[in-house]
């Protein structure tokens, strides 16, 4: 299959995947937000590993042609499109992934070391744009809210897209792999293991899906729990309090 055609199902996907959020009356716009806001934010946690990799001497991203915020390079068909639309038809909210950005940490000029760097680089990322929405929210949005004003749709846009990126960064810290927080369990463990190590790493993805499905069947589970306890924090900053319950 050709780029071009990958590109048109893609956009294709995208369509249906809007059409049957709006046309899914039970959908709240909240829902419908979220779900828009979170695509831009995993896109740019992705591309940020490998700017920070292309930095510290390792061009794979860059020769795959992933060093872009075109979206249509990063869209996983699951995590980007199909499981963030059917959690949000079901009511349970929005979670997703972009697909990974390439990172051979063996050519980067201090692999251990660096290789830390490369992985923070993406919760690192959406602590900045979760700062940059708060400060856009309290400055722009906040003073109307304030006045007994309406949370229009564009302050809801940035505010969910701070709150977004708080949760994401918060979410891939966990010292599980593959997530990024791993990376701290990995600098520690002895040089000799470390090589096993990577190995072993790429084939981590289904503990985390494990994890995630064990959270929604027992509704809420420990995640819901956590980001919840989190999102209250975040609103509380942004002068919300109490606004997740």
């Amino acid at each position: 299959m050709d780029q071009r055609t990958k590109r048109t199902l893609w956009v294709v996907a995208g369509v249906v995947v809007l059409v049957a959020l709006v046309a899914h009356h039970n959908i709240s716009s909240d829902t419908i937000i979220l779900f828009f806001v979170i695509i831009p934010s995993i896109i740019l946690h992705e591309v940020s590993h490998g700017w920070v990799a292309k930095a510290f001497g390792d061009d794979t991203a860059a020769r795959a042609g992933r060093l872009t915020l075109n979206p249509v390079k990063h869209i996983d068909p699951v995590g980007t499109l199909i499981v963030p639309a059917l959690l949000a038809l079901g009511g349970f909210g929005v979670f997703g992934w972009a697909k990974p950005v390439p990172v051979n940490v063996s050519r980067l000029r201090s692999p251990r070391n660096q290789g830390v760097l490369v992985s923070l680089a993406g919760p690192a990322m959406n602590v900045a744009l979760a700062a940059i929405g708060g400060v856009v929210f309290v400055q722009v949005f906040k003073p109307a809210l304030l006045q007994g004003g309406p949370f229009t749709v564009p302050g809801r846009i940035v505010f969910f897209f701070s709150v977004v990126n708080i949760g994401l960064a918060a979410f891939n810290m966990l010292p599980i792999p593959p997530l990024d927080g791993s990376v701290l369990f990995e600098r520690v463990l002895p040089a000799r293991y470390w090589p096993n190590y990577l190995r072993f790493r790429q084939y981590t993805m289904p503990i985390i899906m494990g994890l995630v499905l064990l959270n929604f069947y027992l509704h809420p589970g420990p995640l819901t729990w956590l980001l919840s306890h989190l999102y209250n924090w975040w609103a509380g900053v942004l002068g919300l309090p109490g606004l997740f319950g």
